[in-house]
C-alpha cells in the first residue's frame, strides 16, 4: 500500500446517494509521487471520483485524473512533457471468493475488483497506481534517435552483436 496519497474514505461516511469528490494533490504529495515514480516534475495532479455502494455489499470507485508530469527523455536526459487524462473504475467487495467456472472469462470483460478491509476505500491509492500506469514507460523528444555505434569497430557503420561475438568463434 502506498501513502503517497493519503485519500481514503470510510464506507460507513458514503451517504445512500453516494459521495463526489474533486481533490487536487497538496505541493508535498506531489513531491512524495516524483521520488516514487522517478518523475522530473509534476506540475498538477487532479483527480474528480465518485464512490456509490453497489447491491450485495460492494462499493464503486470510479472517476478521472488528470495530470501534468515531466519525465526524463530515455535518449537525451532532456524533459518530456506529457498530460494525462485517464479514467479509472475499480470495485470493492468485502468478501472475493472467486467462482472457477467463468472466472476467466470475466476477468476480461468486469471491471478491475479489489477486497475492501477494515471499511475503507483507498481512493489515493487507485489514483497513485492509475497514474503510475498511465506514464510514458520510454518518453522520447521528437526528433530524437538513438544511433549508437561502437567507437572500437572496424566498419562501424556494419558493426552488430553477431559480428563481434564471430570475433571470438573458434576458428579451428
Amino acid at each position: 500500500m502506498t501513502d503517497h496519497l493519503d485519500w481514503t474514505h470510510n464506507v460507513v461516511d458514503i451517504p445512500a446517494a453516494g459521495l463526489t469528490r474533486e481533490r487536487k494533490a497538496t505541493e508535498s504529495e506531489r513531491k512524495a509521487i516524483i521520488g516514487a515514480l522517478g518523475l522530473l516534475a509534476l506540475e498538477r495532479l487532479l483527480a474528480r471520483y465518485r464512490i456509490e455502494a453497489l447491491a450485495g455489499g460492494g462499493y464503486r470507485l470510479s472517476g478521472k485524473i488528470s495530470a501534468d508530469v515531466d519525465q526524463a527523455c530515455v535518449v537525451t536526459l532532456e524533459p518530456v512533457n506529457a498530460r494525462i487524462e485517464e479514467p479509472f473504475s475499480v470495485e470493492f467487495w468485502p468478501d472475493l471468493e472467486p467462482d472457477d467456472s467463468e472466472e476467466d472469462v470475466r476477468a476480461l470483460a468486469a471491471p478491475e475488483v479489489e477486497k475492501f478491509e477494515r471499511g475503507i476505500i483507498p481512493a489515493g491509492r487507485i489514483i497513485f497506481e492509475t497514474l503510475a500506469s498511465s506514464l510514458d514507460p520510454y518518453p522520447r523528444r521528437d526528433g530524437v534517435e538513438f544511433n549508437w555505434q561502437d567507437p572500437h569497430a572496424d566498419e562501424p557503420e556494419k558493426a552488430s552483436p553477431f559480428a563481434v561475438l564471430s570475433k571470438f568463434k573458434d576458428k579451428d
